[in-house]
């Protein structure tokens, strides 16, 4: 694939991992996992023969672990079917020999895989495309060169036989060590499955196809198939909760010397509710603060109480914050109400979106709250 290709590619992938972007803007974290490659294509095999003849299939199936979101070693077996091939020979208008003949082999190997997508652009499980170079080796153990040793053999005793010979012919069960390199483009299914397309090249000795040619064989492979993360490959992180505003100290009132009889003035009362984000239910331990808000309108029966949403102006869009706002705002009044008996007449209820920031600390505005009086 040439660089222009690759950089196409990895320019497509921050595209799609911007668009997926979110109101919410949730944070990932990485999470180690196992994952399963099954693929299938063709293999071209480098050869004297035309292209199209020197085609066969080939299979591959990988097991390995993603240990960063950029690395990742697999361990993978690829096989099937090579072949060989040559310009026709002939003497005095005879064709000898056939152009190509075909052997079968199994390469188990390991690659080690650099994701090029999430090492620029960051970790971004939703992003739909992925890029990835990989290289690695192993061992190619090829057998049944039958159809090599039959040509060679057929050519002898031919009266017009002028020796020509595979120098490098074998027999039997030949195992040669290679090396390979490739490119894989993923794309994203869910967050278990990937649409896998990989192209790798792989180098052998020059005994590899029964010729002499004075420089390395080499094979091609094309593959198709899926990716199957084994195990969760990511979570979101929880954001911790901003520390609730303390209550207001109680106000203690002196005594008065006059005998006039004094009215005691009554201190409104606050209560803050604090809620995670994209949420509109609040942990419990917010929510035992609703206890004191009931103590105090027990003992004020004539005080009311309102109540204002709000949502932070750093996350989600201004029609998203006032819906969750709202929301915030409505399910504060409900407990009240349903939970607490406090007669609806007695509460009014707000809410402000992010128009309003009553904290100097963005998150700490995913907020509800309720001052009675």
């Amino acid at each position: 694939m040439k660089l222009r290709n690759i950089i196409a590619a990895v320019a497509l992938c921050f595209v799609a991992g911007t668009a997926f972007a979110q109101d919410e803007k949730p944070e990932y974290e990485f999470l180690p996992h196992p994952f399963l490659d099954v693929q299938g294509g063709a293999q071209y095999t480098l050869g004297e023969a035309k292209f199209k003849d020197l085609i066969s299939p080939n299979v591959q199936l990988g097991f390995g672990y993603q240990i960063t979101p950029w690395f990742a070693p697999r361990f993978q077996v690829n096989g099937w079917q090579s072949k060989g091939g040559w310009s026709a020979w002939k003497e005095n208008g005879i064709d000898y020999a056939p152009k190509t003949y075909k052997f079968n082999y199994i390469a188990p190997g390991i690659d080690f895989i650099f994701d090029l997508t999430n090492a620029i652009g960051g970790f971004n499980p939703k992003r739909v495309v992925s890029v990835a170079l990989f290289v690695g080796g192993g061992a190619n153990i090829a057998w049944k060169n039958d159809e090599a040793n039959n040509i060679a053999t057929s050519l002898i005793g031919q009266p017009t036989y002028s020796g020509y010979q595979m120098e490098y012919l074998w027999d039997g069960t030949k195992v040669r060590a290679f090396g390979r390199g490739g490119v894989e483009v993923g794309f994203r299914v869910s967050d278990a499955v990937a649409i896998m397309l990989e192209g790798n090249a792989n180098i052998l000795s020059d005994r590899y196809n029964s010729k002499k040619a004075g420089n390395a064989d080499w094979y091609f492979n094309a593959l198709a198939g899926v990716r199957i993360n084994l195990g969760k490959s990511y979570k979101i992180k929880e954001k911790p909760a901003p520390e609730p505003a303390p209550a207001p100290a109680p106000v203690v009132e002196k005594p008065k010397p006059a005998p006039a009889p004094v009215v005691q003035k009554v201190e409104p009362y606050r209560c803050d509710i604090f809620f995670k984000i994209n949420k509109h239910v609040a942990a419990p331990e917010e929510l035992a603060k609703l206890d004191a808000l009931k103590a105090y309108m027990d003992k004020n029966a004539k005080s009311k109480v309102s109540i204002v949403g709000y949502a932070d102006k750093g996350t989600g869009s201004a029609a998203y914050n006032q819906k969750i706002s709202s929301q915030r705002a409505a399910y504060i009044k409900d407990l009240l109400i349903n939970k607490y008996g406090i007669d609806a007449s007695r509460i009014s209820e707000d809410y402000k979106g992010d128009t309003v920031q009553p904290f100097a600390e963005n998150d700490a505005n995913r907020v509800t709250i309720c001052i009675a009086e």
